[in-house]
């Protein structure tokens, strides 16, 4: 996937990783870069700074999506690359309410569904097209203090992983990106044990992005340690977990709040 030249959607951007995302696009040469986020007025300044299309959304609501997708094509052309990017995290485990993991089931996965939904179809007409998601190491691992996001993000890598079983063979290329911790308005009273691999900023993982969509590479991570952590939580689950539950102690006594 060659950004050069293409019309690209980045959902979450506003700030954080989707802005690192828009910015690098632009410098790669995109024909045109949607910003896209709840944060109408950000996602505006985001793309006055870039010479993009600024346009608030709410990616939990399909009829928001289409919406995005139908002025995007009418300002910059066909959308060749689809960023579904957004994503929020409400600490603690079951007690969390029924409202906030249902938002996170939006945000997290049916967002990308209605993404998908809107625009393979034309990608499969005018001969391909490609979906990038932002998941989280989360989503291979789990996340110690966040019950919902730790789910959510699981179910974000099996949607992608889907996407690209069912739509590789029709010209649909798919990423998932599944960062380590990265400095966003969402980290920035820290992740529990998010500090074990080191903190990289939005500008370090849109370069792995750009490269990794060259090779189009399937799972993008930012932290290749997290394959190691990946082959451990596979080959010994029971001892995965055990390991998991001592991080979580360690933290504990450490003083951080989980939840």
């Amino acid at each position: 996937m060659e950004v050069k030249g293409k019309v690209i959607v980045v959902t979450g951007g506003a700030s954080g990783i989707g802005e690192g995302l828009c910015r690098r696009f632009v410098q790669e040469g995109a024909r045109g870069v949607a910003v896209v986020d709840l944060d109408g007025e950000g996602a505006n300044k985001v793309a006055a700074d870039i010479g993009g299309l600024g346009l608030p959304c709410d990616v939990g609501r399909e009829e928001d999506i289409l919406r995005v997708v139908a002025k995007t094509e009418e300002e910059l052309g066909p959308i060749d690359m689809f960023c579904s990017n957004a994503g929020l995290a409400v600490p603690g485990g079951v007690e969390v309410s029924d409202e906030d993991w249902q938002r996170h089931w939006q945000v997290h996965v049916m967002s990308h569904v209605y993404a998908s939904r809107a625009v393979i179809p034309g990608m499969i007409e005018r001969g391909g097209g490609y979906l990038l998601s932002t998941a989280s190491a989360a989503g291979l691992l789990s996340q110690i203090g966040s019950m919902p996001y730790a789910t959510t993000k699981h179910a974000a890598v099996g949607l992608a992983e889907n996407l690209a079983i069912t739509y590789g063979d029709r010209g649909i290329g798919v990423s998932v990106l599944c960062p380590g911790a990265v400095r966003t308005g969402m980290t920035r009273d820290g992740a529990a044990g998010a500090e074990e691999d080191g903190w990289l900023d939005p500008e370090d993982v849109a370069d792995i992005v750009v490269a990794a969509l060259a090779e189009e590479r399937f799972l993008i991570l930012t932290h290749p340690v997290m394959k190691t952590y990946m082959g451990h939580k596979v080959s010994d689950y029971d001892r995965w977990i055990k390991g998991m539950k001592r991080l979580q102690r360690r933290l504990l006594a450490e003083g951080q709040t989980l939840s």
